[in-house]
C-alpha cells in the first residue's frame, strides 16, 4: 500500500539545541537518535564498553556525536 504525503508534511527535521557548556546537549542528542534508530546499535555498545571501562559510562551518549563527520 502506497502512503501519501501532504504538503505540510517534511521529509526531514531540523533542530537547533543551544545552552552552556557541559549542560547535556551532546547526550541529549545522542540519546535522541539512537531512540530513533538512527545510530548502529553495534556501534553503540561499542561506546558503551569504551565508557564504562573508562569510568565515564553517563558520557556513551554525547560520544555517540563525537564520532560523527559533522561533528
Amino acid at each position: 500500500m502506497a502512503t501519501t504525503r501532504t504538503s505540510k508534511e517534511k521529509p526531514h527535521l531540523n533542530i537547533v539545541i543551544i545552552g552552556h557548556v557541559d549542560h547535556g546537549k551532546s547526550t541529549m542528542m545522542g540519546h535522541l537518535l539512537i531512540k530513533l534508530g538512527q545510530y548502529d546499535k553495534r556501534r553503540f555498545r561499542e561506546i558503551e564498553e569504551t565508557a564504562k571501562k573508562m569510568g565515564k559510562e553517563t558520557w556513551k551518549f554525547a560520544w555517540i556525536l563525537d564520532r560523527l563527520k559533522e561533528e
